[in-house]
């Protein structure tokens, strides 16, 4: 079983991840809102679930 502190690390890197996939998919014509919106969504997903493990 992993670590909390290696989970969180890990569940940081996915949300930075995101945050870049979230940057280019606002400026690529390619991509529709309802993508972006989920990519959002998961991408708060992860922040709550970072939260709740740093408490």
């Amino acid at each position: 079983m992993m670590s909390l502190n290696a989970h969180l690390l890990e569940l940081r890197k996915k949300h930075l991840a995101l945050s870049d996939e979230v940057e280019k998919a606002v400026r690529s014509p390619a991509f529709d809102d309802l993508a972006i919106t989920n990519l959002k969504k998961q991408k708060l997903k992860i922040k709550e679930e970072i939260e709740r493990l740093s408490n």
